[in-house]
This record gives structure tokens, sequence and C-alpha cells, in this order.
């Protein structure tokens, strides 16, 4: 009598582990990725920021009177 069953594979033991530390890593480069976005972000936001203020100063000083209140 012959067995039709398909052979079974020896069960490598660290082959899970390999693919959480694969996914663990790769995790870790989309979290440094988007870390670096939202610092790029958050520095062109006061950019923007710096930009915005001068031209208040500048309208208030040419047609609001004078020197801004805050300096």
């Amino acid at each position: 009598m012959t067995d039709d069953a398909p052979p079974v594979l020896p069960h490598r033991d660290g082959y899970p582990w390999s693919i959480f530390a694969w996914q663990t890593a790769l995790g870790d480069r989309v979290m440094q990725a988007q870390r670096n976005q939202h610092e790029i972000l958050t520095a062109w936001e006061r950019w923007l920021g710096a930009v915005n203020q001068d031209l208040w100063d500048r309208w208030v000083c040419r047609f609001g009177g004078g020197v801004p209140l805050e300096g």
C-alpha cells in the first residue's frame, strides 16, 4: 500500500522569527521616514510663519501708522 500524501517539510525553527525580524525592520524604516517627513513639514511651517510675521510687520509699518506692538 502506498501513501499518496504530500511529503511534510521539516520545520525550520528560525524561519518565523526571521520573518518577524524583517517585518520589524521594515516597520522601523517606515516610521523613521514618517518622522523625517514630519520634521521637514514642521520646519517648513516655521519658515512660513516667519515669512508671514515679517510681511505682517512690514504692512503694519507701512499702512498701520508705525512700529508693530510686538517690537
